[in-house]
């Protein structure tokens, strides 16, 4: 455990074996284990909303999957896009570090949601508003990924000092993850959970499109 919080310790101040100057040395499962880890955690603090039933246990079970799942399968979706613009920036032989860069991001954000696991849980103390919970964890979110990007951005200084294109590259990845990330969000729902419908994985509705939605509720 000492040993696992250490690691954590220097990826967070870029230290050690995840310098960004170190991608040698760097272990690159740590990352995904990471993300794994601590997005399962945030994940069973956002389903502990309205936990006043033992069916909600699953609420809490479905929601430390769906977190993770929702990071790297998002992730996963974007890679064979972001391989092609490298690719086409004459950027493959990075393609390695770069992708290192992108999981950075996402360990690093799983982290800081993880730290703010306990505000979470305690505004689900505070408030019964099943809205409100949607829009503070809506809140969370925001600031992890803002944290996620400024760790990435650490990752990806080193290679834009290689090739000015890096920086092309991560642009487009930032718009592509972003874009695919809300309609993947949408479709995994519901992490929160509604005290009023039956807890269940999937939303038992048809699919749907997370933009129509947005649209239908900006024009009414």
């Amino acid at each position: 455990m000492t040993d696992a919080l250490l690691r954590v310790d220097q990826f967070l101040r870029g230290a050690g074996d995840f310098h960004p100057v170190a991608p040698a040395r760097r272990p690159w499962w740590w990352l995904p284990l990471m993300i794994l880890c601590f997005a399962a955690l945030y994940g069973g603090f956002m389903g502990s909303f309205h936990f006043v039933t033992t069916a909600r246990i699953w609420q809490v079970l479905y929601s430390a999957i769906k977190v993770p799942l929702l990071l790297l399968s998002t992730t996963l979706l974007c890679l064979p896009g972001f391989f092609v613009i490298n690719t086409l920036l004459g950027l493959r032989d990075d393609f390695r570090e770069s992708l290192q860069a992108i999981f950075a991001g996402q360990a690093g954000l799983s982290i800081v949601l993880a730290a703010l696991a306990p505000m979470t849980r305690f505004w689900y103390f505070s408030s019964e508003s099943y809205r409100g919970a949607l829009l503070f964890n809506a809140a969370m979110f925001t600031v992890a990924t803002l944290a996620g990007h400024l760790i990435s951005s650490r990752y990806y200084r080193v290679l834009i000092t290689r090739h000015r294109f890096h920086r092309v590259a991560h642009y487009a990845w930032l718009v592509t993850y972003s874009l695919v990330g809300i309609q993947m969000g949408w479709t995994l729902r519901p992490f929160v959970g509604s005290p009023d419908v039956p807890t269940s994985f999937f939303r038992d509705e048809p699919f749907s499109n997370a933009y129509i939605v947005i649209v239908e509720l900006i024009i009414g």
